[in-house]
């Protein structure tokens, strides 16, 4: 993919996919529609309600965005989470988009659906040959495996072996090929590694990288940021300022919604959270750390690193004791004697590690610039504490039964004293240090062209020639629905 150009490159492959999606019934959604489900078809949406978020139906494609009703399973209002200023301390508001409801129960689904959809209407992949690699630390290759099951592809899933074991039961429960690389979530070369291997092995494999495939981050800055504008809209008062956005880097796909709402509001601060164990942006560091779902130690290729304000490095341990305090009923009943609304505090679960990791960036961001009730911040809670469930009965066994005591503790130490260390606001020659860190990854390691990532950093147009490929997107699966004729 070295060449920007979406053209059909193999008329037979697309053919077989053709073929493959009128057998099984499968109508591709588009960006638009979802980016605005009220734009799904009547008869779509309808039967949606009989069948359920995670069934293997390829109805299912249309749930990949933030509006699936989760009571009546149709298409609602967005779903997001405001945290409570009791919880947060701040005075700026705290609010998330939700991703428990897509289809595997996190938003990682429409990454893979970004990557996939301009491979199968442009003759890409060969669904009768081809294996999908979805190189992942965890939601990304789960999402990867739904939306290969659904095309009936064999789906190859190459994740770290210190994952969590819900991640590798719904893996296999999936029956994807699974492969457990050595480490944790900084282990990404490693990952890296075993797709050269199986790439060295036969051209079976197709490797859908979502740390260099921009459909990761165009369906985020299509869908996601104009979620986040939508939402925005839909709750601001006269006085209300779009006043941050934050996302850990990860795989840099969902801080594409970052380059979206730059173009919506220029004043707004775009902050990647990352692990402090493991501090690759905030000083070019190494290490390994627990907040799955964030792999680390390289820049992903299709971060848009110039358009990144801030980086803010959080205590690996802190997220995972909110998640205590979250999710054991001594931590919710210690809230609640705080005056935090129960109804608020039941959607606490809706939160896994790396979207604590999101949150207490986001009160890094509002203490460090001084933000007042008129500031909004959004951040993203990626997927939920159902992944994660195994992680408590860890830290119970490890730590002992949680208490209000500690409750008390974990919300004073990591919430309230939550401080700007470990924030920095990125100046120019920063951002280029860590734009340059790509080198070693992606030039030396990965063989990209060193003329490219310097395109990434000096070309103007090149990244709103990436952001603006979706209208083309759009018109080939609408031309190969067409051809499918299941519509």
């Amino acid at each position: 993919m070295s060449k920007w150009n979406w053209e059909v490159e193999n008329k037979d492959y697309l053919q077989k996919t053709i073929k493959r999606c009128l057998e099984k019934n499968i109508i591709l959604p588009t960006f638009e529609q979802l980016k605005k489900p009220e734009t799904i078809p009547d008869s779509i949406t309808k039967k949606l309600k009989s069948v359920g978020l995670q069934e293997t139906n390829p109805l299912n494609l249309f749930r990949i965005n933030w509006r699936n009703d989760p009571v009546n399973g149709g298409i609602g209002e967005i779903n997001f989470l405001e945290i409570p200023k009791e919880i947060t301390g701040v005075k700026a508001r705290i609010i998330g988009l939700v991703g428990r409801y897509f289809p595997t129960g996190a938003h990682k689904v429409g990454a893979t659906y970004g990557c996939l959809a301009p491979y199968l209407v442009t003759g890409r992949f060969n669904p009768e040959y081809h294996k999908a690699v979805w190189p992942s630390t965890g939601n990304y290759c789960r999402g990867g495996a739904f939306n290969s099951v659904l095309l009936n592809v064999h789906a190859v899933a190459i994740l770290p072996e210190e994952m969590s074991r819900e991640r590798f039961d719904w893996l296999k429960e999936m029956g994807a090929e699974i492969y457990a690389t050595h480490g944790c979530e900084s282990n990404v070369k490693e990952i890296y590694d075993k797709c050269h291997e199986l790439e060295a092995q036969s051209d079976e494999y197709l490797i859908f990288n979502q740390f260099d495939q921009f459909g990761n981050s165009i369906w985020h800055y299509d869908v996601t940021g104009y979620t986040i504008e939508k939402l925005f809209n839909q709750i601001k008062n006269d006085k209300s300022r779009m006043s941050g956005y934050v996302s850990a880097t990860g795989s840099a796909g969902t801080i594409g919604a970052g380059d979206y709402l730059r173009t919506k509001f220029p004043q707004v601060k775009v902050v990647a959270s990352e692990a402090l164990q493991c501090p690759t942006l905030f000083m070019n560091g190494f290490g390994g750390h627990r907040i799955e779902g964030i792999g680390d130690k390289h820049v992903p290729w299709i971060h848009n690193v110039k358009n990144t304000d801030c980086v803010a490095a959080v205590d690996d341990e802190q997220t995972l004791r909110l998640l205590r305090l979250f999710n054991e009923p001594s931590g919710k009943k210690w809230l609640a004697k705080q005056g935090v609304d129960e109804s608020k505090i039941e959607k606490l679960n809706e939160l896994g590690i790396s979207c604590n990791c999101n949150l207490l960036a986001a009160i890094k961001l509002a203490k460090y610039y001084e933000m007042n009730e008129n500031d909004i911040i959004f951040t993203i809670f990626t997927d939920s504490v159902d992944l994660y469930n195994s992680r408590l009965k860890e830290m119970n066994d490890d730590w002992g039964s949680y208490s209000e005591t500690q409750a008390e503790i974990d919300w004073i130490s990591v919430i309230k004293h939550q401080s700007i260390d470990y924030f920095k606001e990125l100046s120019y020659y920063e951002k280029k240090a860590i734009h340059n860190l790509k080198y070693f990854t992606w030039v030396e390691q990965q063989g990209k062209d060193v003329e490219e990532l310097n395109a990434q950093w000096y070309d103007e147009n090149y990244w709103h020639e990436r952001f603006s490929i979706v209208p083309l997107w759009n018109k080939l699966i609408e031309d190969f629905n067409h051809q499918v004729g299941v519509v």
